[in-house]
Order: C-alpha cells, then structure tokens, then sequence
C-alpha cells in the first residue's frame, strides 16, 4: 500500500500540454515546416494529421537522435503522446536525454511491412511506414504532468498503467522525461509492387513482394511469480496479434 504522502501518485490527474501557437491544422496535406518536408520520394509524403498519428499509434519504439559533446547519438526508446507532444522517458542520468533538454531533437518511428524484390537488385525496395518528429526537447519537472507522460507511455505500449502498482515518489524522482512537440511531424509511406524497368518486364526474373509482420507469442510467467495469479485479460488479448495491430494501438 503507498503511504500518504504518495497519495498524489496514486490519482494522477491530466494537464493539458501547453498551446502550441504553430501546431499546423488538423487536416493540413502541406508539410509543417520546410525542414519537414518529404523531397525524396515526394509522392510518398503523408502530412494529414490524422495519418502522422496513426503510425505513431501503431509503434513501439522510436529511434531518438541528438547532438552530443562527444558526437551524434540515436537511440531507441519506448514512447507515448497526446495531442500535442510525444513522450520519452528514461534514468534520471540518461545522457541522451539530458543532451536533448532544450535542444533540437529528432525522433523517427518506423514500420516495415515488407520486401519489394524487384528484378534488378537496382530496383529492390522495401514497403514501409515512417514517421519523422523534429522538435526542441523540454524537461517535464511537474511531479503530476511527469506522471501523465509515464503513464501515456506505458498505456501506448500495453494499456495496463491502471492494473499494476503506480510509481512511488522514489521512482519517480530517478526518471527523466521528455516532451517533444508535434508541431513539426510528417509521415513517409511505401505501399505496393516493386517498379521494375519496361524492358525487365518480360525477362526470366521473378517480381514481387514478401509480407513482414510482427506478432506477440504466448505470455510466459516469471519464475518468481506467486502461484495462482493468472495472466491478466489485457496480455492474452495479445497473443498473436501483430504489434502494429495490437489491442489498444
């Protein structure tokens, strides 16, 4: 049971992010900013709002980059967002992160969803979809904001931040977390077969794509668990179903 004093962790409540005043419009197809802008591939773009969230929701992991004294440093990270901001969180002495406060950052998700074997290795591809976050990361020091962050995180990954036991004060105090707003977000989408050459069309070379899926297994219990706790609703409503598809995303 948490003592009083972590009452407060106990019952987080939801701040609103603050205002961006240059959040583009929701139904925007024009790229946000011109450092957001798709010039490779340009007819992949994707800069509808509704279709940047998408594959964010869809994710896992976003690979987080930034500028360090010792160099450039990507790293991959679990995350979270509402609205406004996308979320990440590590140890309070997490480098990237600390390198990232009040700095440019830059986070891309990814999902591959398949091969595109084509019949000129020139042409071989891969379907895919991308989302590129850019943006000055900023440090969430409010203990009940901090917490929604913790929380959207992990409810994006597994929706189970109301099933297990919250972070005590303790915990919290030793995780870092970092909002980095939306506002300049645009996506990037491959779909489709591969797209050979006229004169290849008729040659004795084999085309086509090859699906990638990632699914969950089957839940395996800790050793040390207590016996008779059962697996929980939330994790077999997992099992098999793929990543980007799961219950919740």
């Amino acid at each position: 049971m948490a003592r009083n004093s972590d009452a407060l962790l106990w019952n987080p409540v939801r701040y609103p992010a603050p205002a961006m005043d240059d959040l583009p419009p929701r139904n925007t197809h024009q790229p946000p900013s011109d450092r957001t802008r798709v010039r490779r591939g340009r007819e992949r773009a994707r800069y509808g709002r509704a279709q940047v969230l998408e594959i964010l929701d869809s994710g896992v992991i976003a690979h987080v980059g930034v500028s360090t004294p010792d160099g450039p440093l990507v790293l991959p990270m679990a995350y979270g967002r509402d609205d406004e901001m996308l979320y990440l969180h590590g140890a309070i002495a997490n480098h990237l992160l600390n390198s990232g406060e009040e700095q440019e950052i830059c986070a891309a998700v990814t999902h591959l969803d398949g091969l595109v074997m084509a019949r000129s290795p020139f042409h071989n591809s891969m379907n895919y979809r991308s989302v590129v976050v850019r943006g000055r990361g900023r440090r969430i020091t409010d203990d009940r904001r901090k917490l929604e962050a913790l929380r959207l995180i992990t409810d994006h990954v597994v929706p189970h931040w109301d099933d297990v036991r919250p972070p005590s004060r303790s915990e919290l105090r030793k995780t870092l977390v970092l909002e980095l707003p939306l506002a300049e977000a645009s996506a990037k989408v491959r779909t489709g077969d591969p797209i050979d050459d006229p004169e290849d069309i008729e040659g004795p070379w084999w085309a086509g794509t090859v699906p990638i899926t990632t699914r969950f297994g089957r839940p395996n219990p800790s050793s040390d668990l207590v016996h008779g706790i059962g697996v929980p609703a939330f994790v077999t409503a997992l099992t098999d179903s793929a990543v980007d598809q799961r219950p919740g995303s």
